[in-house]
């Protein structure tokens, strides 16, 4: 009995070029079409590892670990300046699914600083602030404001010590007035101070102190 013998199906070329251009290990640098490129490891095809990307459009720079095409773990994140051309750090730190997460210190305009914990790209948990005007707030975070217990300390020394909510002082807090010698001790709501009580505190060391003391109750 004679033997048919089918021709076989012919396997596209287009699958032999794409088994040949999917990516794992380390590689040299790869263009996308929209001319960002990126210098690194691979695994499945995707950014896994250690690597820098570059964004054609912004000009920004991310070095550090990725993972299954994330940046996930530690690395930086810098932009060129606009007018010297030169890379500036905006980030540095910890990473989870694209996304500020751990510790990290971010740099923004103006010279403004914050170090401490992120969580989903906000601040959340206990961190630094520096402003440009030179008061520093200190304590904890929540979705990027200040929320539960901290300190903020103005730039001519005086302080507040106490509750915050959604950015603002709320609930129980002291501030102390060290440039008058004067403590306020009391309840806030939504930084407006609503009831407490006034007292000398220092009075003798302050800079400027009233014209009398409080009166003893």
């Amino acid at each position: 009995m004679p033997i048919v013998k089918y021709p076989r199906a012919a396997e596209p070329l287009w699958h032999e070029w794409d088994r040949k251009a999917q990516k794992c290990g380390l590689r040299h640098t790869l263009y996308a079409v929209n001319g960002d490129q990126y210098t690194g490891e691979w695994l499945d095809n995707l950014k896994h590892g250690k690597g820098t990307q570059v964004w054609k459009r912004t000009g920004a720079i991310y070095s550090g670990d990725w993972k299954f095409g994330k940046r996930d773990g530690y690395g930086s994140y810098s932009i060129p300046d606009p007018v010297t051309k030169k890379y500036k750090k905006v980030y540095t730190g910890w990473w989870k699914n694209d996304k500020k997460c751990g510790y990290g210190e971010t740099f923004y305009a103006g010279g403004e600083r914050y170090e401490g914990e992120w969580n989903s790209g906000m601040r959340s948990g206990w961190g630094r602030m520096y402003y440009r005007d030179g008061s520093i707030y200190e304590g904890q975070w929540l979705e990027d404001q200040p929320s539960g217990q901290g300190m903020l300390r103005l730039s001519n020394e005086n302080r507040y010590e106490g509750g915050w909510k959604d950015g603002k002082k709320h609930g129980p807090g002291k501030f102390f007035y060290l440039d008058k010698g004067q403590l306020f001790e009391g309840v806030w709501v939504a930084d407006i101070p609503k009831c407490g009580l006034l007292i000398d505190f220092g009075r003798d060391e302050a800079p400027a102190p009233p014209q009398y003391p409080i009166p003893k109750v």
